[in-house]
């Protein structure tokens, strides 16, 4: 978030107009709802998921930023980078962690500046807290004094490990996409599980767009069980292998309820904006052997009566 505030407070000024979109990271939302109306930043919130929807809220004069997120969190929505870097004007932001830069390049889009949780998936192993911005010098130069002035200044410890992760990436990432898939498929054929997003499955809304700007897709996904609210704290609460736990692309595989974690501050009507029913489960899926996977989920399912 340090990142990304950096980003979003370091180039809008009072009077300035965002346009970004309902489909956000928990504390992103916030960050648009809550901070920038304090600065008298205006935001407005499109469907990510729609074509041609961050170009129609763009107001002429007064946009200087579209902040996109892609693939989003919680359920792995995708906005069309070609799209989104051909929109002249406004700078384009887009937050790439879900996919880590192996997957997907949003500057080779015409995107200006990508933003990485760089405590997910580059750094992999869960022990480091960081964030990175890429982008030209132009926009780079000043950003970085900004961060430092305002505090958003990594460790040289968290620095270390996240150079550390990013020599295995690859290895990573390719093992985890394969358990993706494979739990995908074991979710989507399941009785008591309505839908998958993840996306590598051909029943993704948006697999055809995946195809065109994700190399690999990726180690993250989401499924709504048959219930709600009790039906996902079971699920949660029941995994043994997996565990509980809100972060992200590291070696062992997590599971998160989000209407009662990341997007928590979100009202009802908030949540189904973005698409968030009370029963969506969120996964990083790890490096563990597969079948153990599917055991494991299979069995907290099963506990669910």
């Amino acid at each position: 978030m340090g990142a990304i505030s950096a980003v979003v407070l370091g180039l809008c000024s009072k009077g300035d107009h965002i346009v970004t979109q309902n489909q956000l990271y928990g504390a992103t939302q916030l960050l648009f709802q809550a901070v920038c109306p304090r600065f008298g930043i205006d935001v407005t919130f499109v469907d990510g998921t729609e074509p041609g929807a961050f170009a129609a809220a763009v107001i002429p004069g007064r946009t200087t930023m579209i902040y996109a997120e892609t693939p989003a969190n919680p359920r792995l929505d995708l906005v069309d980078l070609a799209e989104l870097g051909a929109i002249k004007g406004p700078i384009k932001v887009v937050d790439s962690t879900f996919a880590t830069p192996l997957a997907q390049r949003p500057l080779e889009f015409g995107i200006d500046l990508v933003v990485h949780s760089a405590t997910k998936g580059i750094a992999g192993h869960n022990d480091a807290t960081i964030g990175v911005v890429a982008g030209s010098a132009e926009n780079i130069d000043w950003l970085y004094s900004f961060a430092v002035i305002q505090g958003a200044v990594a460790s040289p410890f968290d620095a270390m490990n996240a150079l550390r992760g990013l020599r295995t990436l690859g290895v990573r990432l390719e093992r985890q996409s394969k358990n993706a898939g494979v739990l995908a498929q074991f979710l989507e054929s399941h009785a008591k599980v309505k839908t998958v997003r993840w996306p590598g499955l051909p029943s993704h809304p948006q697999y055809e767009l995946a195809q065109r700007q994700l190399d690999l897709p990726g180690g993250q996904l989401a499924f709504e069980l048959e219930g709600g609210l009790d039906e996902g704290r079971t699920f949660v609460e029941a995994v043994q292998i997996a565990q509980l736990a809100t972060s992200l692309g590291g070696p062992e595989t997590l599971v998160t309820h989000p209407a009662s974690t990341t997007h928590v501050a979100l009202s009802p009507e908030e949540l189904a904006a973005a698409g968030i029913e009370p029963s969506t489960i969120r996964v990083s899926v790890g490096l563990e052997h597969a079948d153990d996977l599917v055991a494991d989920f299979a069995q907290a399912i099963d506990q669910i009566k």
